[in-house]
C-alpha cells in the first residue's frame, strides 16, 4: 500500500474511533509496515489536523501507549458556527408562547447538528466524560451528536414511564416556569455509580429541567461533570449556575415580535490552545 493510500485509510480509521487509544503495533500489523513508517504517517496526520484545527492527535508514550484522535473545533470555526446559528435563530417567526423558540429545524439539520455536537464535545474534550444525558425529546439529537464525538453512550431521561425501560429511579422537580412540580425518571441500568455525566439540552429558561437532571444524577451516586445547552434565555434568576451555552436569547416578546440573540458563553469558556 502506498503511503498516500495508507494515510487516507488511517485517517478514516482514527476519525471513526474518537477518544480511543490505538497502539502503533496495531497499525503496523494492519498495514504491514514498519513502526518507523507508521510514526512518520502519524506525524503527518498530527500536523495536518493541527494546521486545519480539525482535531488533535494525542500521543501516549510507553509499552501500553499509542495514539488517540480527539475531535476538536478551532476558535475560528467555533465563532463562525455561533454566528451562523444566530443568523438562523434571529427570526420573529420562531417565537413561541411562553418566551420559547422554535429550534426543531436547526436540530434536524445534519450539518448544523454535527457542528453543534463537535463544538460541545470540544469544550468537554478533556473532562473524562463517561455518559451524556438529556431529557426527552428535543435534546436527544444533540446528545447523540455530542456522544458521537466523545465516543461515549448517551441516555434519555423520561417524563413518563415506559415498560421497556425496566425498573427506574425518579425525582420530582420544579418546572422552568416555577409554577408546578413535575416528574422525571431514568432506568436503573442506565448509569453506573461514580460515572461522570455531561448533561445536554436544547433550551434552558429558569433551569428547572436541568436541575431535575442534576438531582437525578445524584440519586445514581454519579457525578455531574458538565452542563451544556444550545440556547439559554436571559432571565434574572436561574437554578443552574455553572454551564455553557452556544446562544443567549437576550430578548423575546411574543406580542411585539421582538427577538434578540447573542453568542452564548461557550467561546469565552473554551480553551482552544490545544493547537
Amino acid at each position: 500500500m502506498k503511503r498516500s493510500e495508507r494515510l487516507i485509510d488511517m485517517t478514516q480509521y482514527l476519525l471513526s474511533k474518537p477518544h480511543t487509544l490505538i497502539s502503533l503495533p496495531f497499525f503496523a500489523s494492519k498495514y504491514d509496515s514498519a513502526k518507523s513508517s507508521i510514526s512518520e504517517d502519524l506525524s503527518i496526520l498530527r500536523k495536518t489536523l493541527a494546521t486545519n484545527q480539525n482535531g488533535y492527535l494525542q500521543t501516549i508514550a510507553g509499552a501500553a501507549g499509542g495514539v488517540r484522535y480527539i475531535p476538536f473545533m478551532g476558535r475560528v470555526d467555533a465563532i463562525n458556527l455561533v454566528e451562523e446559528l444566530i443568523k438562523n435563530v434571529d427570526d420573529e417567526d420562531r417565537i413561541l408562547p411562553g418566551g420559547f423558540l422554535y429550534l426543531s429545524d436547526i436540530i434536524g439539520n445534519p450539518q448544523l447538528l454535527q457542528a453543534i455536537g463537535k463544538l460541545t464535545a470540544t469544550h468537554f474534550a478533556f473532562s473524562d466524560i463517561d455518559v451524556v444525558m438529556t431529557v426527552e425529546t428535543k435534546g436527544a439529537p444533540i446528545a447523540a451528536a455530542v456522544a458521537r464525538f466523545l465516543n461515549v453512550p448517551f441516555v434519555i431521561v423520561r417524563r413518563k414511564p415506559k415498560i421497556t425501560e425496566g425498573p427506574t429511579i425518579s425525582v420530582n422537580y420544579i418546572s422552568s416556569s416555577g409554577t408546578r412540580f413535575e416528574k422525571m425518571e431514568l432506568a436503573k441500568r442506565s448509569l453506573k455509580p461514580h460515572s461522570n455525566v455531561l448533561i445536554v439540552d436544547d433550551f434552558m429558561k429558569g433551569g428547572g429541567t436541568i436541575n431535575g437532571m442534576v438531582n437525578l444524577v445524584n440519586e445514581f451516586d454519579a457525578n455531574v461533570s458538565g452542563i451544556s445547552v444550545l440556547c439559554e434565555a436571559k432571565t434574572s434568576e436561574k437554578s443552574v449556575a455553572d454551564y455553557v451555552s452556544l446562544l443567549n436569547l437576550e430578548e423575546v416578546d411574543p406580542v411585539s415580535k421582538q427577538i434578540k440573540v447573542n453568542p452564548g458563553n461557550v467561546i469565552e469558556r473554551t480553551n482552544f490552545e490545544v493547537f
